[in-house]
């Protein structure tokens, strides 16, 4: 996995949970469901690298 695309999934993640949370704890449940699939893409865009890694070793 590029050190590129690894620090841009893990940053999706990290943001995507503390916006979430944020939003949780205003009550604010359109933006935590936003913040849900940020982490979500972060968590597929990981994945994908990974799979990429798998096949080409």
């Amino acid at each position: 996995m590029s050190i590129g695309e690894k620090t841009k999934a893990k940053a999706e993640q990290i943001a995507g949970k503390i916006v979430r949370k944020a939003a949780h704890a205003a009550h604010n449940e359109t933006l935590a469901a936003k913040g849900a699939a940020l982490e979500a893409r972060g968590r597929g865009r990981g994945m994908k690298e990974s799979a990429k890694d798998t096949f080409r070793h």
